[in-house]
């Protein structure tokens, strides 16, 4: 017995000097390729030496809302000074409407080359130098590179003034966050509130009254216009739902609980009032693009939808939006914050039906081909309209009469500048984005899928660099005329 006893006790002492060498081992640095780099518990090593983080948001937040809101709220004046920063030292941010052209309802379209160049360096200049001599120059105009989110790292829907303060007024709900907020000046976005116009009415014009259509307004405008179908649609269109940052949980950005966010939120009486938000569709965050809300009109004639996701049917967007996009793709989190699960037959498809009924503004100088009326249009808007269809190359994407060709196009405009972190947002490949159609362009600044270009003119001068066409001074000017009447 007393030998069996000796051999547990030398048994025991040697497993516990194990355990400990063990113990030691784990919570030393572990080296990899001759460098000391500390471990993470529960990761695994292969995961740590490729830094890939997570694709999920955290859902059992141990942060409570206060300390959340004070200290986000603490953070908010520097992360939005880093942002106007950013846009002053980008662009010229000045109100300078053009004096002969407006949009639909009458706010006028800012004009001008709005990006700034580099010390010494010209547009005439820009345009002849390869791509390969303008990235190891460096002289990729600042305001070309992708845009980042007013606070990238942070994400989430944002919108402008003016659309939380209607809200307010009409429905007392609050659109305000706590830690951030919209950051380009009321002047270079959309008017607001847009006008509506039908596909099944045109004979009654703008059919909002000038007014924001919510589910406060939204029966008495259209009860006896759209059938009750599209009634439904509408009505579930300006109905809040929870979303990733206006919801009830602790993981919210506003000060109350809120009942959410409405489709016309960002899609301001189904078209845009440039609200912003970060694409879904990739990780980690610094990879996502900023969104800048693309306009509802015209759904009927297109075929892809999301500007890289190419999903085929409205109803297939319009499930999407609820089912991902407001949780940032995210359906864990979505089901913690209260995801609403739409009926395909008899909720999806109503407003699928209404959506598809909002039409285009009226093109007075359009034909029915959607080409210049040869005797309506200005000598400049002629020679601009030549030019899109030849030496621009526009129309190799941007077919008339609606000026889409419904796919998708990579302008691999990463050839012109090395990847780089731009407050928050990495740089680099956008990948192919979908060819918005061009009809109405002039009421919905700013442009490109992330809204980096203020002004059509900055519009024709990126696109000048990135497809090389060559255009003289004179030609850009012919171009945007064409532009502002489609």
């Amino acid at each position: 017995m007393a030998e069996e006893g000796i051999v547990k006790i030398q048994y025991l002492v040697s497993l516990c000097a194990v355990l400990a060498v063990g113990a030691a081992l784990t919570a030393a640095p572990v080296t990899v390729l001759g460098k000391a780099t500390e471990k993470t518990p529960g990761v695994p090593h292969g995961l740590r030496e490729q830094g890939k983080g997570t694709s999920y948001a955290p859902v059992d937040l141990k942060e409570d809302i206060a300390s959340v809101i004070d200290r986000m709220k603490t953070a908010k004046p520097e992360v939005m000074k880093r942002q106007m920063d950013l846009l002053k030292e980008r662009y010229d941010l000045a109100n300078r409407p053009a004096k002969d052209a407006t949009m639909s309802r009458g706010k006028p379209i800012q004009e001008g080359i709005r990006v700034a160049l580099s010390k010494g360096m010209t547009w005439e200049k820009l345009q002849t130098m390869s791509p390969e001599e303008i990235r190891d120059k460096d002289a990729f105009p600042s305001g070309f590179f992708p845009l980042p989110h007013p606070n990238h790292p942070e994400g989430g829907m944002v919108f402008p003034q003016f659309h939380i303060e209607e809200i307010q007024k009409q429905e007392g709900r609050d659109l305000t966050r706590f830690d951030l907020d919209f950051d380009l000046p009321v002047h270079l976005l959309p008017e607001f509130p847009p006008p509506i116009y039908l596909t099944t009415r045109p004979d009654l014009g703008d059919v909002s009254q000038g007014k924001l259509v919510t589910l406060d307004n939204y029966y008495e405008f259209f009860n006896g216009i759209l059938n009750p179908k599209q009634l439904e649609g509408l009505r579930l269109l300006v109905t809040t739902f929870p979303q990733q940052q206006f919801n009830q949980t602790e993981d919210r950005r506003t000060i109350r609980p809120s009942r959410g966010v409405t489709c016309f939120e960002c899609h301001a009486n189904g078209h845009t009032n440039a609200s912003t938000h970060l694409a879904g569709d990739v990780r980690p965050q610094e990879l996502r693009h900023r969104i800048d809300t693309p306009t509802l009109r015209g759904l009927n004639i297109q075929r892809l939808f999301g500007s890289q996701r190419a999903l085929k049917t409205v109803e297939d967007f319009t499930e999407f939006e609820q089912r991902g996009a407001y949780f940032d793709g995210d359906h864990v989190i979505g089901t913690k914050k209260g995801a609403n699960i739409l009926e395909r037959g008899s909720q999806v498809h109503f407003m699928a039906e209404f959506q598809e009924l909002l039409d285009f503004p009226p093109a007075p100088k359009l034909g029915i081909d959607g080409k210049l009326s040869s005797s309506k249009a200005t000598a400049a808007e002629k020679r601009g309209e030549m030019l899109f269809f030849g030496k621009a190359t526009c129309a190799g994407c941007h077919q008339a009469p609606y000026y889409t060709d419904n796919s998708m196009h990579n302008l691999k405009v990463e050839r012109f500048y090395k990847p780089r972190m731009i407050n928050g947002r990495m740089a680099s490949a956008d990948g192919p984005i979908k060819t918005f159609p061009l009809r109405g362009i002039k009421d919905s600044p700013p442009y490109l899928h992330d809204g980096r270009l203020l002004t059509l003119e900055d519009t024709v001068e990126f696109f000048n660099l990135v497809l090389g066409t060559q255009l003289t001074a004179e030609e850009k000017q012919d171009l945007v005329a064409f532009l502002r009447v489609l």
